[in-house]
């Protein structure tokens, strides 16, 4: 049975689009392109689906997959709350390399693995991923390869490290930036408002990962919230 499908070609991007979805809907697992690195992908929503993906890397529940969004309303929706630098941070680099750990919203039911009540969310810079995320909502996605292995950045790449385990592979060509995410931990943030309206935001952003969005560019938008940043 046909796994990879070649999303140059309209009828392979087509059925791999349709098989992709059915697949997510059955709790099993896809492999799609994003701009980063190709992501193992997986229903956000469902405990069984995101232990296969923890099973087919290799990681245990103490390293729970971000998720992709498709915009920055679908992460309101999975969030407590929004701090300011977030949202700018969003409004200026997403969809791109940037992944934003905040406050999970207390009241949504699924399990992530470990995340002491976070979510590393991400709007991914490809069309496909996109496409996909508009259709099935969000989307657990972890690198494509095995712990402790380079990230793939090609489908076969992918499909030489996670084989069978992995229904339909989206190939949607060699990754544009083949480097993995920016990640930034925001939970340490509290924004407060005096009596005039004036924000106030305290705590630090912390850099959890240096990726393929550069910490300068970060900086410009947040100033020296970034720790380590220069006051």
């Amino acid at each position: 049975m046909q796994k990879i499908f070649d999303c140059s070609v309209d009828t392979d991007l087509l059925t791999g689009m349709r098989l992709a979805k059915v697949s997510l809907g059955r709790n099993d697992l896809a492999v799609i392109p994003t701009d980063t690195v190709y992501g193992l992908a997986a229903n956000a929503f469902s405990p069984d689906a995101v232990q296969k993906l923890l099973t087919a890397k290799g990681r245990d529940r103490q390293s729970p997959p971000p998720v992709l969004v498709a915009n920055l309303n679908m992460a309101r929706a999975l969030v407590e709350v929004l701090p300011d630098a977030a949202t700018k941070l969003a409004e200026t680099f997403w969809p791109g390399a940037l992944t934003l750990i905040l406050r999970s919203q207390p009241s949504l039911d699924w399990d992530l693995g470990e995340t002491k009540q976070t979510v590393a969310l991400r709007v991914p810079d490809h069309k496909i991923a996109l496409a996909l995320i508009e259709e099935t909502g969000p989307l657990a996605v972890s690198s494509a390869n095995l712990t402790g292995s380079p990230a793939a950045t090609t489908a076969k790449q992918a499909f030489d490290y996670l084989g069978d385990s992995v229904e339909v592979y989206l190939d949607g060509g060699t990754s544009p930036k083949g480097e993995a995410s920016t990640i930034l931990d925001l939970t340490g943030l509290e924004d407060s408002y005096d009596d005039k309206g004036v924000l106030t935001t305290s705590g630090k952003i912390k850099v959890i990962r240096q990726g393929a969005l550069s910490l300068a560019k970060i900086q410009t938008v947040v100033g020296n919230l970034l720790e380590g940043a220069d006051n």
